[in-house]
């Protein structure tokens, strides 16, 4: 297949020396990418913004107005869709009934999130990889059901971002599974999210990744005055929320503070977008979400699954959970002519380019053991080949205990490599890589056996 090679220069801190990177594109993925439209998110955005109010509360059943009707019509979109996909794409409400609970449900509710699911062509295949946004909206009364409230941002941008990247992706072949989901009922205390989340864990889906995306489509900010659609936050936790107890002495042990499933998701998508998407750098945090607040990545991080948010650089509260007025001369609101439709198109395919290299690679390498018998500086590793997928080969990933990204990657065909480095100076993880050079996900080593008196 023909590869597309492009020439990067990076630059070293004071040092006026440069090299080069060789920065390898998969055709396919580089393709889809294209295809990713400012004028379709928009349009998408429009439509959302049309039905007045997205409350989690507002009505179910008229036909133009509320979360109801704005449900049925991702459905309507997602069901178009799958008629492109040769049967791989499925659509579906998956609904549910919450009773009131004293806080921000004051009556039995019908809830539903809205699924597309793009089933993986490798039946031995059973990686799922998940791609979210919220529906509904809000205004400074999380409670009002009834007033104006567009959410062209919040999460208008996330939502129309899944509905996007399901109509780019439907033909597509890719051998494991894609979800691309509309939850609602985020601005409740994401219970959609918490809903969906859970029966993943009952039902045992091997859920490897989750994208979760929410408020990625303003490029300004209040107070500060911002002004910047180059760069897009991720935020990731370091340290896992699920069975944190049993594992934390291994982590104290290894010094892997730093080294969670989803700080591994966040290295793995910032590397990945950037390499898709020109003029935008992904930001990395250090937090699962922003100070204080959450969304609907956290119940599946709570739960045990690699999950990461991913936001514009520069929110604006001027226009996030307000009522809609003026004030002072200043406009209040989250209205659709505060959106940034390109900003929005990169923020997007850094989404597909992610999801892409992921569902199409193989499946993670297994049993990955640090050997650790005899003392030494250098550093063996050695690892059994993954359930599933077609392998050229590994990457082996090193960086400076201090770094907070991969510095190095070694390729290696065998199941085993030995590197003059030490164990005590670096960290290191091996990833399984496709006959066209996709990567899976990395997977840290662990520890083999000391010998006795070692």
């Amino acid at each position: 297949m023909k590869k597309t090679y492009l020439i990067a220069l990076s630059s070293f801190i004071s040092f006026h020396t440069f090299s080069q990177k060789i920065i390898n594109r998969d055709p396919q993925i580089e393709a889809l990418v294209s295809q990713i439209s400012s004028d379709s998110l928009k349009k998408f955005d429009e439509k959302l913004v049309s039905f007045g109010t997205r409350s989690t509360l507002s009505t179910s059943t008229d036909a133009k107005r509320g979360i109801g009707a704005s449900r049925l019509w991702v459905l309507s979109k997602f069901q178009e869709f799958a008629k492109n996909s040769e049967g791989r794409m499925t659509a579906v409400l998956d609904t549910f009934t919450l009773q009131p609970d004293g806080r921000r449900i004051d009556k039995a509710i019908a809830m539903a999130n809205v699924m597309a699911t793009l089933k993986g062509t490798d039946p031995n295949d059973d990686r799922v990889f998940m791609v979210s946004g919220h529906i509904d909206s809000r205004v400074t009364d999380v409670m009002n059901r009834e007033s104006a409230a567009p959410g062209a941002n919040d999460d208008g941008s996330g939502t129309v971002a899944v509905i996007e990247l399901a109509r780019v992706m439907a033909k597509s072949k890719f051998p494991a599974t894609i979800i691309f989901v509309v939850v609602s009922g985020e601005e409740q205390g994401l219970l959609g999210a918490n809903y969906l989340a859970e029966k993943a864990l009952k039902q045992n889906w091997n859920l490897e990744a989750l994208l979760n995306n929410d408020i990625m489509g303003s490029n300004n900010s209040n107070e500060t005055n911002i002004i910047d659609n180059t760069r897009l936050r991720i935020f990731s936790e370091g340290l896992p929320a699920f069975e944190m107890d049993k594992k934390v002495g291994a982590i104290r042990q290894y010094g892997a503070e730093n080294d969670g499933k989803a700080r591994q998701l966040a290295r793995y998508v910032k590397e990945t977008g950037e390499r898709y998407v020109d003029n935008l750098e992904i930001v990395m945090i250090y937090r699962n979400d922003r100070f204080l607040r959450g969304g609907d990545h956290t119940p599946f991080v709570n739960r045990g699954f690699a999950a990461v948010r991913l936001s514009e650089m520069n929110e604006n509260f001027l226009h996030q959970h307000q009522d809609l007025r003026i004030e002072n001369g200043v406009e209040y609101g989250d209205l659709i002519k505060f959106m940034d439709f390109e900003y929005l198109r990169k923020n997007t395919c850094v989404n597909l380019a992610s999801l892409a290299n992921l569902a199409k690679s193989p499946s993670l390498p297994q049993d990955v053991i640090l050997d650790v018998r005899g003392l030494g500086n250098s550093t063996n590793l050695n690892w059994k080949a993954p359930k599933s997928g077609k392998v050229k080969g590994y990457y082996v990933l090193m960086r400076e205990t201090s770094m907070p990204y991969w510095q190095k990657k070694f390729f290696t065909t065998n199941l085993k490599i030995s590197l003059p480095y030490s164990k005590d100076n670096y960290y290191f993880a091996v990833q399984s890589v496709s006959e066209e050079g996709n990567e899976g996900l990395p997977v840290l080593p662990r520890v083999g056996l000391r010998n006795a008196g070692e």
